[in-house]
């Protein structure tokens, strides 16, 4: 099948469709060196169908948004950009920062002299992926601009609503809450990204290798076209079957983030002020599917959810102040969890 060819859920094949994201997965390669898990739950929330509802009534799914936490330099904007050539799409990136107002990233009404009327002037959140650079540096504000776009991938200006392109896809990079001039993310706004990734520093090898790469000299080729990105999303959809076993297994997992003591864990309760959502259920469901896909094949087991159960879930669950004064990371709540929820 040609790279230039478009593609059709009714001629993709398996082989085929594993072909394309593995040779997504090499070309990012070509210039990030390591950082392996972070580049393939990027590809994982890319190619995930999460539903949403749009104007009219319309049930339809997008792609699942990506929170990135880590401290600079860690090639978390690298790999947004190269994967962005990789699709050929429209990209865009906002430095969020405590003056930013929500028309620079929506886009405003702007008086035309010549027609003696108002026109619209759209922002940088009409394209493909945006990177919202530091979004905690952002007042609340400014952050609640991006929730309608991210959950009905839509924008309202004015008194006009424009829909979004398919994919849109937000991808949006924050400091560690320890340090100083954030702004925490409000609970509404983090369970609309369908991940939270830590990224953390490569290896020493990883880090001699990192020096020898000429970026220079490193072309990033088309593998598919934007269009092509939203028929690879509903083949996987449509082609990995999911046992109603594994639905009963995520709900379990979710409802024990609310009442620990369900499985066995009471002394969690004092931990955990905040669970899951039962929309964050239809996250992980299309999550694990991609997991599968990408690991070659077409039926989800017990371990594709728990291999991306913690990333879908740190960012959904609020601790309490005694859990924060103990110094109990969400990770090894959720890691508890885990392991206290029996495997179907």
């Amino acid at each position: 099948m040609s790279l230039h060819e478009p593609l059709s859920v009714a001629t993709m094949t398996p082989d085929a469709a594993a072909a394309i994201a593995a040779a997504l997965e090499q070309e990012i390669g070509k210039v990030i060196v390591g950082q392996h898990v972070l580049i393939r739950r990027m590809l994982t929330a890319l190619f995930a169908a999460i539903p949403f509802s749009a104007a009219k009534g319309r049930t339809r799914s997008g792609c699942g948004h990506l929170l990135l936490e880590g401290v600079p330099g860690v090639a978390k904007t690298l790999t947004a950009t190269t994967l962005a050539q990789a699709i050929a799409a429209k990209f865009q990136r906002v430095q969020l920062t405590p003056d930013l107002l929500p028309a620079d990233i929506l886009g405003t009404r702007v008086y035309d002299a010549k027609t003696s009327t108002f026109r619209i002037e759209q922002g940088p959140i009409f394209t493909n992926i945006l990177l919202a650079d530091e979004i905690n540096r952002a007042t609340p504000k400014t952050q609640s601009a991006l929730l309608e776009a991210m959950q009905e991938r839509q924008v309202t200006l004015a008194d006009t609503t424009f829909a979004l392109d398919d994919p849109f896809w937000v991808l949006a990079t924050q400091n560690p809450v320890e340090q100083e001039g954030v702004y925490t993310l409000p609970e509404a706004q983090l369970d609309r990204f369908s991940m939270m990734l830590r990224v953390g520093y490569p290896e020493a090898r990883e880090e001699i290798d990192m020096l020898h790469v000429r970026m220079s000299e490193t072309t990033i080729e088309r593998r598919v076209a934007p269009a092509d990105v939203t028929v690879l999303r509903e083949f996987i959809r449509t082609t990995v079957y999911v046992d109603d076993k594994i639905v009963e297994y995520i709900v379990r997992l979710g409802r024990a983030t609310r009442d620990p003591a369900l499985v066995g864990r009471p002394h969690l309760t004092e931990l955990l002020q905040l669970g899951m959502s039962p929309r964050s259920y239809q996250h992980v469901l299309a999550l694990a599917r991609v997991n599968a896909f990408l690991q070659g094949r077409t039926w989800t087991s017990p371990g594709d959810v728990k291999e991306i159960f913690i990333d879908a879930a740190r960012h959904r669950i609020a601790r309490t102040v005694r859990a924060q004064a103990e110094n109990v990371d969400a990770d090894e709540i959720l890691g508890d969890l885990l392991r206290a929820v029996p495997i179907p």
